[in-house]
């Protein structure tokens, strides 16, 4: 297959394209583009960041990634914006003159992509609302520091981009798959094309398969880019909750999420750096079904259902009965995660969700939980309590559910759930936790909901390692 992007308004051609091939490859060492760098291969430190683009109505929408992980199929038809990019007149943008000035660079090898996350912000590509440390959450520094960085940036003017032509030009460079792999145009056809290669790959983000390639050098079959399907990207709200097709990306979603609960929204602002979730996406969390995945205990906790097509036939099914066991999901060959629906929790629901990591940003969850209680003159009617990072799938604690139920939400029923996780749980020891770290720190998570609901200030950060 022929891909063609474009970069700084000038149409690139691959012909014969490696589908698994990465962005960050072909910038280094077949475009030359050497300020896009390899720091982790694994979409961790942002060294190699650059923004992509997308038509959008009479625009263009800019996002940050990481080219590390982004396999060339996935910028196909896109624009792309490197840091050489920013110097095409000769001279450093406001932002690079601001860094140089102020010691915001020591080593050097970090800074462009920290200048690529951060023009990102200043042109108002996605997640530029955020705070600006939110916005370089994703770019690690070893040696300078970040005050400098940040001062950089909040020093730097906007400076939106009439992308009107690029838009043009963007429309038309799209271009047809061939049997090596596949990127269908719409869910139909990617109905059709699961049933006659069931065991192909499916890619969304890449944030998890890439490293299947750059770290662990697998070879993934016949691979199927979703990411672009327009019925995949749709986002509905209204009062009976929000449905999200499985190609909606987190940093999409963000606001969304937040409108359902702000403790939702605060979970997927630590889902990754933003590059991370301006590429990975709601439905590829759910059908990876990582036990550490930081999505799913939320959303069993809220009640969340998803969609599964197989050919024309669909079938909906809790989010909870969807995980079997590890590495196994209720999902037959050639059958699909669709769409995802998160009902909307009563306003008087108590709710509380947190994430413990080992580092607060950019961190794979150790432990994860998630509360949903409804309330009857101050009795748990009844009670939705989810974990990630105990167990060997995201997993309900009916043991701990039981103990809270019927119960007055006091300091003696905690006490009682608390103890009732050992009868749920039995978690392993790895990396990021012990088993008694994450038995202890489970219970602490319902302690903290308590003290919440006393209105006692908890800080979020006190809770990670």
């Amino acid at each position: 297959m022929t891909i063609r992007f474009l970069l700084d308004d000038q149409v690139v051609t691959i012909a014969d394209a490696d589908p698994t091939a990465t962005l960050l490859d072909h910038l280094r060492y077949r475009l030359r583009r050497t300020g896009t760098k390899e720091g982790c291969a694994e979409g961790d430190c942002g060294a190699c960041t650059v923004l992509l683009g997308e038509a959008e109505g009479d625009g263009v929408a800019w996002r940050a990634v990481n080219a590390c992980i982004l396999f060339l199929p996935m910028v196909d038809g896109k624009a792309v914006m490197t840091v050489e990019s920013l110097s095409r007149d000769g001279g450093p943008t406001p932002l690079q003159a601001c860094m140089a000035r102020n010691g915001s660079s020591q080593c050097g090898f970090c800074t462009p992509g920290f200048v690529m996350s951060l023009h990102g912000r200043a042109i108002g590509a996605t997640g530029h609302a955020l705070p600006v440390a939110d916005v370089i959450a994703g770019n690690l520094c070893r040696c300078t520091g970040y005050g400098p960085i940040l001062a950089a940036a909040e020093e730097t003017p906007p400076a939106p981009r009439d992308d009107r032509a690029l838009a043009i030009a963007l429309r038309d460079l799209r271009t047809e798959e061939t049997t090596d792999w596949f990127a269908p145009r719409s869910v139909d056809d990617l109905a059709a094309l699961l049933l006659e290669q069931p065991d192909a790959r499916l890619i969304a983000g890449a944030t998890d398969v890439g490293l299947w390639v750059t770290k662990g050098l697998r070879d993934i079959g016949t691979p199927v880019f979703i990411g672009d399907i327009p019925e995949l990207r749709g986002i509905e709200e209204d009062e009976a909750g929000l449905t999200l097709g499985a190609a909606v990306r987190y940093a999409e979603a963000h606001e969304a999420l937040a409108r359902l609960h702000p403790d939702l929204g605060e979970l997927v602002r630590r889902i990754g750096g933003l590059q991370v979730r301006n590429a990975g996406t709601i439905g590829g969390n759910i059908a990876n079904g990582s036990p550490i995945g930081d999505g799913p205990p939320a959303l069993i906790a809220l009640g969340a259902s998803i969609v599964l097509r197989r050919g024309a036939q669909r079938r909906t099914l809790a989010l909870e009965d969807y995980f079997l066991a590890y590495g196994r999901q209720d999902r037959a060959p050639g059958e699909f995660v669709e769409r995802i629906h998160i009902p909307r929790p009563a306003k008087d629901a108590v709710i509380h969700i947190s994430k413990l990591s080992r580092r607060f940003d950019s961190d794979i969850s150790a432990v994860c939980g998630a509360f949903h209680l409804s309330l009857q003159d101050g009795i748990v009617a009844e009670a939705r309590v989810a974990f990630g990072g105990m167990a060997a799938t995201p997993r309900r604690a009916a043991a701990c559910e039981a103990a809270l139920t019927g119960a007055a939400l006091s300091e003696a029923s905690i006490a009682r759930a608390v103890a009732a996780l050992r009868e749920d749980f039995d978690p392993l020891t790895d990396v990021r936790g012990s088993a008694a770290y994450r038995q202890e720190a489970a219970g602490n998570l319902l302690w903290r909901l308590w003290h919440r609901e006393r209105g006692e200030p908890v800080s979020v950060r006190a809770l990670c390692r």
